[in-house]
C-alpha cells in the first residue's frame, strides 16, 4: 500500500480529483453563468496538452543534438526517453480534451457543432496522434520518435493557427477578460493540469527504465 501511494499514477488521479472539485468553484460568467467552469476546465486541458507536445518536441530536438554537443552527448538518451514520455502524455490530454470540448458545447450551446472547424481539427490531430504513438512505441526508434514529436507539434500549430473561429473565441478571451479573479483561476487550473501531465510523464518513464 505505501509502494503504491508513492506510484506516480495515484499522484495523476488524485490530481485529476482535485483538479475536479476546484473546477466546481470557478467563478461564474455573466451570459454563461457557472456553464463556464466547463470552458475553463476544457482550456486548461488543452494547454496542458499542448505544453506536453512543446516540451517533448524540445526533449526530441536536444536529444537528437546531443551527439554533436560534448556537454549533452553522455544525456542523449534521457532527452529520447523524455522525449517519448511527453508525446505519450500530451496525446492523453488531447483526446481526453474532446470529450470536455463536447461537454462545453452541449452545456453552453445546447447543443453538439460537430463540424465546427478547430473541434473537427482536433479529432483528426487526435485520430493521427494515437496512430503515431502506437507507430512510434512499436518501432521503438530514439530518433524516429524525436523527429517525429518535433514535426507533430509544428505541424498542429500551423494548421490551427490557420483555422477559423466559430464557437470558439479569438485567443485569449480569458486572460483578455481583465477579470484578475478569472484569470488567476484559469491559471491555477492550468499549473494544476500540468501538474498532473508530470505525473503521468514520470509513469511513462517507468515503464521505459522497466524494459
Amino acid at each position: 500500500m505505501k509502494n503504491f501511494l508513492k506510484h506516480p499514477l495515484f499522484a495523476f488521479f488524485g490530481t485529476l480529483a482535485l483538479i475536479l472539485a476546484i473546477s466546481l468553484f470557478g467563478p461564474e460568467e455573466k451570459s454563461l453563468g457557472s456553464n463556464v467552469r466547463v470552458v475553463y476546465l476544457h482550456g486548461a486541458w488543452v494547454l496542458a496538452a499542448e505544453i506536453a507536445f512543446f516540451a517533448a518536441a524540445l526533449a526530441g530536438f536536444l536529444g537528437l543534438i546531443a551527439s554533436r554537443l560534448s556537454a549533452l552527448v553522455a544525456r542523449q538518451g534521457w532527452f529520447y526517453n523524455w522525449s517519448a514520455a511527453l508525446g505519450r502524455t500530451g496525446i492523453v490530454f488531447w483526446v481526453s480534451y474532446l470529450p470536455l470540448s463536447l461537454w462545453a458545447m452541449q452545456s453552453n450551446w445546447n447543443g453538439l457543432f460537430l463540424a465546427e472547424p478547430r473541434f473537427r481539427l482536433a479529432l483528426t490531430f487526435a485520430v493521427t496522434g494515437i496512430l503515431l504513438q502506437l507507430g512510434l512505441w512499436l518501432f521503438s526508434l530514439p530518433w524516429l520518435t524525436a523527429l517525429a514529436n518535433i514535426l507533430f507539434i509544428v505541424v498542429l500549430r500551423y494548421i490551427f493557427s490557420a483555422a477559423d473561429y466559430v464557437m470558439h473565441p479569438p485567443p485569449s478571451p480569458i486572460f483578455n477578460s481583465g477579470i484578475s479573479v478569472v484569470i488567476l483561476f484559469f491559471m491555477a487550473l492550468i499549473a494544476l493540469t500540468s501538474l498532473a501531465a508530470w505525473f503521468l510523464t514520470r509513469f511513462w518513464l517507468g515503464l521505459a527504465e522497466k524494459k
